[in-house]
């Protein structure tokens, strides 16, 4: 059982994702005295929980991103918005060097970031436009279907099951 620390600052125990996981796994056993081995695990406790939250943070995300690609979608607005990219990137570049971060390295981030959203807006959009081709005969399918058009996360969307 292990506790996993939020974004919101809060914890939960997690008896499934973590099960497995050994916090004192190192190749480095035996090989380094205990002191040190101890600190480094220590280190290492913090760098897991910001793992977490990272995970944590980029789910949050990626579930308001999911309902940015519903609104594009019923709207029938494209995927990608190449201005809102660029000035994000411009952004997150300006913010890594204030953080002192390698901005090269906070760019590839985001266009990591950007590219699975894209990729995530085409679903949703294919989806959307096949579910609305076939259910012509109710032309206000999406409109009208609670839940049908729910960016809540009522319908299965990619990477949101």
């Amino acid at each position: 059982m292990t506790e996993q620390h939020r974004a919101d600052g809060g914890s939960e125990t997690d008896e499934t994702t973590d099960h497995d996981y050994d916090p004192t796994a190192s190749s480095l056993k035996g090989n380094v005295d205990s002191a040190v081995m101890e600190e480094l695990l220590s280190i290492r406790s913090s760098i897991d929980n910001f793992d977490a939250t990272l995970v944590y943070l980029l789910a949050e995300r990626f579930k308001v991103t999911q309902r940015v690609g519903w609104l594009k979608a019923k709207h029938h607005l494209p995927p990608a918005d190449p201005a809102r990219e660029a000035a994000q990137i411009a952004r997150l570049r300006r913010l890594a060097e204030d953080a002192q971060l390698d901005p090269a390295f906070a760019e590839k981030f985001l266009n990591f970031i950007i590219s699975e959203v894209i990729r995530h807006h085409q679903a949703i959009s294919e989806d959307h436009h096949s579910r609305q081709n076939r259910d012509t005969g109710n032309g206000n399918y999406f409109a009208d279907s609670p839940g049908a058009d729910d960016p809540d996360g009522a319908s299965s969307a990619p990477g949101q099951a």
